[in-house]
């Protein structure tokens, strides 16, 4: 069991002295007429009591730390038990000294608010420390499972506690937003399992009711049911000992022989409510600061501005702010660029969005519209961003771009998704794996496709093949298995990728989907 750490207020009175009042001697002179005369010490010689003296030494909190990791550490109450898994990851974390000083890196800029935002609610400090856990404290995380921003909530959990997502802004990567959330869930957490933090913690990574049924399930046998006793998953089974294990060190840095980067225990950005759509690049103009930095502290924001109606709110650096206000108030109403635009022959309003990267809600309130119905000469007004699209780094596009640019193999193949298309067909077209698949595009296994997506496939060179996507269309006389022959794919393939399980014959002038290696036929 680790040294339960606690503060104390130390007061320290110095050894006070205190001078007594002294008698002089007094002279007696015998006179002629036997009078008495007595010879008195001048009044500015006699010494005044002095009041004792006590000295207050500074009070020592948590809170006047100069280091937020060790304004944590002082609040670390939960037992560390000993347990090979807490081992386990204890010795992982103390033989990756960089994973932890990439952490503080990340974290710099919000620990602190969180840290406050966690000692206003009087919640367990070692919440602090989930976002390592969850994300690593990478605020553009995005899980196998759909999961996003540092505390990684799914869709479905982020809009239950009031995350929005949205075509321009994804709650779940607001950091202050996302925070309170968390928090809310986990307190609901801790009520729901009576206190108990552990299983509260364990339910988060989970779910409630698959801790709920292990919980009742070693009842039901006669078995405790403390966390380290629970039947389940193996992720959640580690989830808690990576928390106690990173606080056990956190508290301990010294007795462990490491050094996490110190993280200044000030305020160090702020949050404000611009009350308007902001064009990113404006907002970083009126702040003094860069788009980039913009972004980094705003991964919420998924395009080129905030979002034009809902949460728009910006979390700056607090020095800053004052600046941003300014710039703010003297420009309301200028923070967005608008285009004139003629509308054309075969443009919609669904078609200008894709092409300004915007959505056609916008489209239409900029220009009052009810409908998306528009005219051949029409002017629209439609808002742009004032800068290139590579301006906005963090965007999630250019995100996207950086992922798929990652080299993951030899050959880099581009699919781009047609109706009936999963990860899953694609995947096993490819000979690769479908969650794979999904990390090389920015995605979860479980994310659906959209018609018209381009996704990147990477191949080795150790099986020889080069797989590319032909279109075939059908001839007279066209066979499914005779065109699995000519391409030398199989013909259940070929039928599964067209959904021709159900149509009888194949039509002249009909159009197939083949994932072809191009290694092995010439097409």
């Amino acid at each position: 069991m680790r040294f339960k750490h606690s503060w104390v207020l130390a007061l320290v009175l110095a050894g006070c002295q205190s001078t007594q009042p002294t008698t002089p001697k007094s002279e007696v002179d015998n006179t002629s007429d036997n009078t008495s005369t007595v010879a008195v010490a001048p009044a500015s010689s006699v010494t005044t009591p002095v009041e004792p003296k006590v000295v207050t030494a500074p009070v020592v909190t948590p809170q006047t730390q100069e280091d937020v990791w060790q304004r944590i550490a002082m609040q670390l109450e939960m037992p560390i038990p000993e347990h090979k898994k807490v081992d386990y990851y204890r010795t992982w974390y103390l033989k990756h000294p960089s994973h932890l000083k990439t952490v503080s890196q990340r974290a710099q800029p919000f620990l602190f608010l969180i840290t406050e935002k966690i000692e206003q609610r009087n919640l367990p400090l070692e919440l602090a420390l989930l976002p390592i856990v969850e994300s690593s404290f990478d605020a553009f995380a995005y899980s196998h499972g759909s999961a996003a921003g540092l505390w990684q909530f799914v869709p479905s959990t982020g809009k239950m506690y009031g995350l929005e997502q949205n075509f321009w802004y994804d709650g779940r990567r607001d950091v202050s937003a996302a925070t309170d959330a968390a928090l809310d869930f986990l307190t609901d957490l801790n009520q729901r399992f009576d206190s108990n933090w552990q299983h509260a913690i364990a339910a988060y990574n989970s779910g409630g009711g698959r801790v709920s049924s292990a919980i009742r399930k070693n009842k039901k046998l006669g078995k405790p049911i403390d966390f380290f006793s629970l039947d389940l998953p193996k992720e959640t089974s580690s989830y808690v000992p990576k928390l106690l294990a990173l606080a056990d060190i956190i508290a301990n840095q010294e007795k462990y022989g490491i050094d996490i980067p110190a993280i200044a225990n000030k305020q160090v950005v702020e949050v404000v409510q611009p009350k308007e759509q902001l064009d990113l690049a404006i907002a970083a103009n009126y702040a003094g600061i860069s788009v980039r930095e913009l972004q980094g502290l705003n991964p919420a924001y998924n395009q080129w501005a905030t979002a034009p109606d809902g949460n728009n709110q910006l979390l700056l650096p607090v020095d800053s702010v004052k600046k941003f206000h300014s710039q703010l108030n003297a420009n309301r109403g200028k923070g967005m660029k608008v285009v004139r635009y003629k509308v054309q022959s075969g443009d919609t309003v669904s078609v200008l969005a894709r092409k300004y990267n915007t959505t056609s809600k916008v489209i239409r309130s900029a220009n009052n519209m009810k409908s998306n119905s528009i005219r051949i000469g029409q002017h629209l007004l439609i808002p742009v961003s004032t800068k290139d699209d590579q301006a906005y780094t963090l965007s999630a596009a250019n995100r996207l771009a950086k992922t798929q640019a990652t080299a993951r193999g030899k050959y880099k193949l581009t699919h781009t998704v047609s109706k009936g298309d999963s990860l899953w067909s694609i995947a096993k077209a490819n000979k690769v794996s479908h969650t794979s698949l999904a990390k090389w595009n920015g995605m979860g296994p479980r994310d659906t496709l959209r018609i018209g997506q381009n996704l990147v496939i990477w191949k080795n060179s150790s099986d020889g093949a080069i797989i590319r996507t032909v279109f075939y269309k059908v001839r007279n006389g066209d066979t499914v298995s005779g065109i699995a022959n000519k391409f030398k794919v199989k013909s259940h393939d070929v039928v599964k990728w067209n959904n021709l399980q159900q149509k009888k014959y194949l039509q002249p002038g009909q159009k197939l989907k083949l994932y072809v290696d191009v290694t092995k036929v010439s097409v």
